[in-house]
C-alpha cells in the first residue's frame, strides 16, 4: 500500500487523494486534531497503534479460528513434552494462546515503548535544536507543537514498521526478545501458515517447530531470573549510544509541507539514527550480540535435539530458521533502519555449536547450569573454539555455595561493578 502521510489513513486504509476536497478536509481535520493532542512522551503511541491497525486492515488480519486456537494449544503442550528430556529448565508456560496480528502488536507494545522512547526522544530534541536559539523565545506555543509533530512523525513511522513486523512474526518470542507477557506462549497462526507455504512444508509440522522454539524461549526467560532484565537492558544500553544525524532530519523536514499530503507520503525517517563509533558503543554492541546469540543458539540446539527423531523435515526447518534469524526478514530490516537497532544474532551458528559442545562434555544439567549467573556464560571470544571452552569449565559441583540466583551485572557498567537489573520475571 502507499505510504500513509503522518501515518494517517482514511477509512479503508488509503491516503487522501489531493484532488478530492472531502478527503482533504477529513485529512486536515485529523492533522489538526493530532497537533492539538497533548503528548505523553517522545512517541505518539496512540498514533502508532492506529497506523499499525490501519496497515493490517488493508493487508488483511485473519481472525483466529477455534480450530487454530486448539491446534496452537496442542502444539505447545506437545512441544513442552518433547523439550523435557533436552532441557534442565522446566516448562515456563503458564498460558498458551493464539494471536492475530493486531493482538501481537497490542500485547508487545509496552516493551517496544521501553526500547524506542529513548531513541525517539533524541530525535524530537534534535528537531527542536534545528530552530536557531535566538528564535526559540519567539516561538512560544509553537515550540511544543514541534515536539508534538516529532512524536507524530516517529509514531507514524513506528506504526508502519510494527504493522509490517506483525505480518511476519510467528510467535511472541520470534525475534529473540521477551516481548510478550511473562509466562504467555503465543503463536500467530496466519503467519505460520504463510511461512509454511513458502517452505512448501506441512502446516502442522511448521506449527509444531515454531511451538518448540516458543516453548524453549519461555523456559529460559521464566527460569533464568536475571535474563529478561539482562537482555532488555543490553538493548537499552546500546540504544543509548545511538546518535541523531541532524543533516538527515534537516533533509526530511525540508521536504515536509503540511498542506501537501503528497510531500508527507514520501517522508521517511530511515538513516536518522546511527550508532556512535566509540569503544564504549562497540563494547555495548558486542554485549548485545553475544546475549542474543547465546539465547538463540541455546534455543536452536535444544529444539533440534528434541525434534531430531520426531519431525521428518527437522533439518530443513532448522536450517530455514537459522537463516531467517541470522538475516532478519524485510520488516525487521525496516525496523532496524528506522531506529538503528539490529536484533539479529550474528553469531548464531557458533553459539549453537558451543551449546552442543557443552552438552557433549557436561551433559544437559551441566550445560544449563551455566545460565545460573551471567559470569558463567561463554564470552564473545569463546565462540571461536567451542570445544576448548566446553572442556575448560570447572565442575559446577565444586562451586559450593555460589549464588546462582543473584543479580546480574548491569550491561551499562564495567564488569567489575555489579548491576541490578530485574531479578525476577514480570
Amino acid at each position: 500500500m502507499p505510504d500513509i502521510p503522518f501515518g494517517f489513513a482514511l477509512p479503508g486504509g488509503q491516503p487522501p487523494d489531493p484532488n478530492d476536497p472531502q478527503q482533504m478536509q477529513q485529512f486536515m481535520a485529523q492533522l489538526q486534531q493530532l497537533l492539538a493532542a497533548p503528548g505523553s512522551g517522545p512517541v505518539n503511541w496512540d498514533l502508532a497503534r492506529q497506523v499499525a491497525a490501519s496497515q493490517l486492515s488493508s493487508a488483511g488480519d485473519p481472525a483466529v479460528t477455534p480450530y487454530e486456537r486448539n491446534a496452537v494449544e496442542e502444539a505447545l503442550r506437545l512441544a513442552d513434552l518433547w523439550l523435557d528430556p533436552t532441557s534442565a529448565h522446566p516448562s515456563g508456560i503458564r498460558t498458551s494462546v493464539a494471536w492475530n496480528r493486531n493482538e501481537w502488536i497490542f500485547k508487545t507494545l509496552d516493551v517496544w515503548r521501553k526500547l524506542c522512547d529513548p531513541v525517539a526522544g533524541r530525535m524530537v530534541a534534535a528537531m527542536g535544536d534545528l530552530v536557531p536559539p535566538e528564535a526559540r523565545s519567539q516561538l512560544g506555543p509553537m515550540q511544543s507543537m514541534l515536539t508534538t509533530l516529532g512524536g507524530a512523525l516517529f509514531g507514524g513511522q513506528l506504526g508502519q514498521a510494527l504493522g509490517s513486523l506483525a505480518a511476519e512474526v510467528l510467535s511472541a518470542g520470534d525475534i529473540g526478545l521477551p516481548l510478550g507477557p511473562a509466562g504467555t506462549a503465543a503463536l500467530v497462526p496466519a503467519n505460520i501458515r504463510a511461512y509454511g507455504e513458502g517452505l512448501e512444508l506441512p502446516e502442522d509440522e511448521v506449527r509444531l517447530y515454531v511451538a518448540l522454539r516458543e516453548a524453549a524461549h519461555q523456559r529460559l526467560f521464566q527460569h533464568v531470573s536475571w535474563l529478561r532484565g539482562h537482555v532488555l537492558t543490553s538493548v537499552e544500553v546500546y540504544a543509548a549510544g545511538i546518535t541523531v544525524n541532524r543533516e538527515a532530519i534537516e533533509e526530511a523536514m525540508g521536504r515536509l509541507d503540511p498542506t501537501n499530503p503528497e510531500s508527507m507520503q514520501t517522508l521517511a525517517m530511515e538513516g536518522i539514527f546511527t550508532p556512535e563509533d566509540t569503544p564504549a558503543q562497540k563494547a555495548s554492541l558486542t554485549r548485545l550480540e553475544t546475549a542474543l546469540a547465546l539465547v538463540e543458539g541455546w534455543v536452536c540446539h535444544v529444539v533440534d535435539s528434541a525434534a531430531a527423531e520426531r519431525l521428518p523435515n527437522v533439518n530443513r526447518l532448522g536450517e530455514a530458521f537459522r537463516r531467517r534469524r541470522a538475516a532478519g526478514g524485510p520488516a525487521e530490516q525496516t525496523f532496524a533502519a528506522l531506529v538503528g537497532l539490529e536484533l539479529r544474532p550474528r553469531r548464531l551458528r557458533e553459539a549453537a555449536a558451543l551449546w552442543a559442545a557443552l552438552t557433549e562434555h557436561r551433559g544437559i544439567a551441566g550445560r544449563d547450569a551455566l545460565w545460573g549467573h551471567p559470569d558463567l556464560l561463554p564470552a564473545e571470544e569463546d565462540f571461536a573454539d567451542p570445544e576448548t571452552f566446553a572442556r575448560s569449565q570447572l565442575d559446577l559441583g565444586d562451586l559450593g555455595d555460589f549464588d546462582f540466583g543473584g543479580p546480574a551485572p548491569d550491561p551499562g557498567k564495567p564488569d567489575s561493578e555489579p548491576g541490578t537489573p530485574d531479578s525476577k520475571p514480570e
